[in-house]
């Protein structure tokens, strides 16, 4: 329950209707509702399943999806949305950095964003790759948030046409108050916890004021953290990313060209070309050696080259060997994974399903955490039908008060807000910039230790 939480309630850099829908699927998760895979199925038209975006060559460029909702690990809502691993996509970037078949690198983007977990890790892979080779970043269709904040690293970028939409730069947290839902279903939980601030925007209770300012400031910090990689990424000043780009608004085609977000507009046919003819060659660098590729059959501009395993093996048999250790290696690294996560989800009790689950090769981390719920509640409503059928009649419950002391101690807001505004107020007359979030915050921690 608390890692879906965290998913949650964790801070995202996307599109606000995609995470409405990511929040609806977690949703039934947290209530322990059974998710109907195969309607799922037969809604996005395709068998659900984490499979790798892997990356293509074309005339020697490596063309590396980035496509759907962004997370840091491969998750239940990956398969559903078509969504992206920042670890996989890492993974695939210096793979391209090191295949000698490869000169140039074209990051092919259609995202909403995602999580800010693993984005900034990302970013800073893609600038690093960049320094080996040229990496560009194509806007097909949307780029926002996350997805913006890892593209912008590129050596320069550019929008498919001009309904294509690029920017949403900003940062978002949830809150969700689950307490009316467990009591609902008759349920308490009690956090047992050490350190003010460890559950102060805790999911089991309402937000307190002082949690909000606590999320705020978090957000405000996040946020910060996007705006400056975005100028760093662009060679723009904080400034004028504050003023031209980061306000949270979605921009067209034209309109991300003249805010200065993308350098213009092309098609990744044409960008292919031109990373292919060395238009984007690093100063100082000379080109990538390319293994065998006059040996290698040929095909026409803007089409997928097809060459059987027998043709490679008699082409380049070096190359084959190559492609068939990295095969095996990624192929025990998603087993292990799959194999780790699902252990993850084990709970006492089912020992026999966790281990059918890893034994049969296909289910996925989030498939087994369904199946294991739902086993566990399943065993859960069996003993507790047991346990209200031998148990005595209950004895009425005596009302409990609130201790005059816990009320005394509950934070007296309007002094927050007072001293808060007198923190900024303060901050004002010395030149300073200071958000009332952050001042409600310090005015709190001040208020506590009077």
């Amino acid at each position: 329950m608390n890692r879906l939480l965290d998913v949650v309630t964790g801070a995202w850099a996307i599109l606000p209707d995609k995470l409405v829908a990511i929040v609806d699927a977690y949703d039934m998760r947290m209530r322990g509702d059974a998710i109907d895979l195969k309607a799922v199925e037969a809604s996005i038209g395709k068998p659900l399943g984490s499979t790798p975006q892997d990356y293509e060559i074309l005339n020697g460029v490596a063309i590396v999806p980035i496509m759907g909702t962004i997370a840091q690990r491969a998750n239940l809502f990956t398969d559903v949305s078509g969504g992206a691993s920042s670890d996989l996509i890492s993974r695939d970037l210096r793979a391209a950095a090191a295949n000698r078949q490869v000169g140039a690198i074209l990051l092919h983007i259609d995202s909403p964003g995602g999580t800010v977990a693993g984005t900034q890790q990302l970013a800073d892979i893609v600038r690093e790759v960049g320094a080996i080779k040229p990496v560009v970043a194509l806007a097909d269709g949307t780029m926002a948030s996350a997805a913006y904040w890892i593209g912008s690293a590129a050596q320069a970028v550019y929008v498919a046409d001009s309904t294509t939409q690029v920017g949403s730069i900003g940062v978002v947290n949830a809150h969700r108050d689950v307490s009316g839902a467990e009591t609902q279903r008759g349920v308490k939980t009690t956090e047992i916890y050490s350190g003010k601030y460890k559950r102060i925007a805790s999911s089991y209770a309402p937000l307190s004021d002082e949690g909000r300012a606590t999320m705020q400031a978090h957000s405000d910090y996040m946020y910060e953290q996007f705006v400056d990689a975005v100028a760093k990424n662009r060679g723009a000043s904080v400034d004028t990313v504050l003023s031209d780009m980061a306000d949270g608004r979605i921009f067209i085609g034209q309109q991300a060209i003249d805010a200065g977000l993308v350098d213009g507009m092309a098609t990744a046919e044409q960008l292919i070309a031109r990373l292919a003819a060395g238009e984007f060659q690093l100063p100082g660098a000379k080109p990538a050696p390319v293994k065998n590729r006059a040996e290698l059959p040929t095909s026409p501009k803007g089409t997928t080259m097809s060459i059987t395993r027998e043709d490679l093996a008699a082409q380049s048999p070096e190359l084959l060997a190559e492609i068939q250790t990295e095969a095996r290696a990624a192929g025990a690294t998603a087993e292990r994974d799959r194999i780790l996560g699902i252990e993850a989800h084990a709970m006492v009790g089912h020992e026999a399903l966790i281990a059918s689950l890893k034994a049969d090769g296909k289910t996925t981390p989030d498939q087994a955490a369904v199946q294991v719920l739902g086993a566990h509640r399943a065993a859960l409503s069996k003993q507790a039908s047991a346990m209200t059928a031998d148990a005595p009649p209950p004895l009425p419950a005596a009302p409990v008060s609130e201790p005059a002391s816990a009320a005394a101690t509950k934070p007296d807001q309007k002094a927050i807000a007072a001293r808060a505004r007198e923190l900024v107020t303060a901050a004002e007359a010395s030149g300073q910039k200071l958000s009332f979030a952050a001042a409600a915050t310090r005015a709190a921690a001040e208020l506590a230790t009077a």
